[in-house]
């Protein structure tokens, strides 16, 4: 695969090391914390949404994946023209796409751009991404790595394809270290944004056929398939060492080129704006969840780009990106983790509060793109069997109560990682965290789709309880509750529920292996709903 399987071994040794030095005391894991959330006087019959900008629920039902997902038929091993619809048919139970897409994929060798098909791999980029356009699936563009060529330039004993993406040597605090990346990023935007209005000159493929009967790449324009790209991965990779990982200042300066081609100062063919003003540059997802690491670009970005006529910073991303993994360690002291926690006994919620905070400052969306549970009991990240629940079944319920945890703290979008295991029955941290095995969904996959049919363009409107949650939607004058049970030892809890002068609910039940929940419809007398929550969330309709 890539290096980002491999570096979560590498986290690993470095924290089991830095363990050695700190006493038993220290070693110690932390108690589990319960996630805190406003609690709202519920209103029965108001449908009016307490957070406008409450993003539809469908916007935490993303998914990590990459080409050969799409484009990978194990029938047709050397085509990579057509969709596998059997994939594909699982893909669709999500409702966006981080397309994890190696720099080197696009531009094999220097200033030679390939799309459909790669050169490096015969990947067919415009047939995927119609796909999913005409899917109504999002695609976040995730430009990562380095390509080979450039990777070469650093000297044999420090060649890693996630170093920084600049030649060796080159002053990484400046924008211009950084004009060949943006030049792909202006090349990608050119034909898979939105903008026909571009200078014919300035777009570029390598239309040479490889060998006889070759398809070769033609010139595109405005295909209007992608709309977000993000530049490149969690760039403050710390474990990798100084030639990997950026500083803030560093990265900004990346990103500022990525961006606009610094404020349109790189020439015309630089950066993912010069391309499609109306591309979304998504920050690459930061490892270390410090929302300081983001204050630094920002203030990077008011010395080096100065203020917008508003007088707001004239900052070179429009989403704040994080990655978050939940378990028992911890991103504020750096303490290593030995399991899987259901979300809300972590510091999801607190972290996702302080990235907001900044966020609405800047009035800019805040989107988690990794997170998520391996299967593997020997990962530190792994989901436990909770009583007569399997592995498989708790990995279900903290997937979605995920999405549900960070619909409360106003994170716009969430991608979760990732479609198929990237090494079935590894013990490796992140190698067994699919939501799918071809050619079925697993029991998470089948909750988000489940739950999307359900209630997928609901907005959050607020919590009323905090043990049981229970979690307040809306779509127009339509009401759904959602009670969950905010554990992870098979607890249950009584909970009334109450509905006002309304004399019928419908009450909905996830079902692995299924298409959609189980449904019953309960008459109510007195305006109360008695109901048992259970750590699996349950799903009350209020019937007009």
């Amino acid at each position: 695969m890539n290096g980002l399987f491999f570096h979560r071994y590498i986290f690993l040794l470095v924290f089991s090391f830095l363990g050695l030095a700190r006493c038993h005391k220290q070693m110690a894991y932390k108690p589990l914390m319960k996630d805190t959330v406003t609690i709202v006087a519920d209103k029965p019959g108001d449908t009016t949404a307490r957070r406008a900008s409450s993003p539809p629920l469908k916007n935490m039902f993303g998914i990590n994946s990459y080409e050969w997902n799409f484009l990978e038929n194990p029938d047709t091993p050397n085509d990579h023209s057509h969709i596998y619809e059997t994939n594909m048919a699982i893909i669709k139970s999500f409702t966006a796409v981080r397309h994890y897409m190696n720099w080197n994929k696009l531009e094999n060798t220097p200033g030679d751009y390939t799309y459909n098909p790669t050169n490096n791999g015969s990947w067919y980029y415009d047939v995927m991404y119609e796909r999913c356009k005409r899917d109504s699936i999002l695609v976040l563009a995730d430009l990562k790595n380095l390509p080979v060529w450039m990777m070469n330039t650093y000297p044999a004993d420090e060649r890693d394809d996630e170093n920084v993406p600049a030649p060796y040597g080159a002053d990484r605090s400046k924008p211009a270290s950084y004009l060949v990346q943006a030049r792909t990023a202006f090349q990608f935007a050119a034909r898979y944004g939105s903008n026909k209005q571009i200078d014919p000159e300035l777009v570029k493929v390598d239309t040479r056929p490889r060998w006889t009967n070759d398809v070769p790449n033609t010139v595109k324009i405005g295909l209007g398939y992608i709309s977000y790209m993000e530049c490149n991965n969690e760039p403050d990779r710390w474990w990798k060492g100084d030639k990997a990982m950026q500083t803030p200042e560093e990265y900004a300066a990346n990103l500022s080129a990525f961006y606009d081609g610094h404020k349109h100062t790189m020439g015309p063919g630089a950066g993912a704006k010069t391309a499609d003003p109306k591309m979304m540059v998504v920050m690459g997802g930061l490892a270390s969840a410090d929302v300081n690491y983001v204050r630094r670009i920002v203030a990077w970005c008011k010395k080096n780009r100065g203020l917008r006529p508003d007088g707001t910073v004239d900052v070179c991303f429009d989403v704040i990106n994080y990655h978050l993994y939940a378990n028992n360690g911890s991103v504020f002291t750096r303490q290593r983790a030995s399991t899987g926690v259901a979300p809300e006994l972590t510091e999801l919620g607190r972290v996702a509060d302080g990235f907001k905070h900044l966020a609405d400052s800047l009035k800019a969306p805040v989107w988690v793109t990794e997170t998520g549970y391996d299967l593997n009991t020997e990962s530190y990240q792994h989901a436990p069997e909770i009583g007569s629940k399997s592995v498989l079944l708790t990995q279900a319920d903290w997937i979605l109560r995920t999405s549900l945890l960070y619909m409360r703290h106003g994170v716009q979008r969430l991608f979760f990682y990732q479609l198929f295991d990237a090494e079935a029955g590894s013990t490796g941290q992140y190698m067994t965290s699919g939501l799918a095995e071809s050619p079925k969904r697993r029991p998470a996959a089948d909750y988000i789709l489940q739950t999307n049919k359900l209630m997928g363009n609901y907005q959050y409107v607020g919590t009323i309880n905090a043990d049981p949650l229970v979690d307040k939607y809306r779509s127009g004058k339509s009401i759904i509750y959602v009670l969950t049970v905010p554990d992870q030892k098979g607890r249950t809890a009584d909970y009334t529920l109450l509905v006002g002068n309304h004399s019928k609910v419908n009450v909905y039940s996830l079902k692995p292996g299924a298409d959609r929940m189980d449904s019953k419809a309960v008459k109510i007398a007195d305006g109360k709903l008695k109901i048992k929550v259970t750590e699996t969330p349950q799903f009350v309709e209020v019937v007009k």
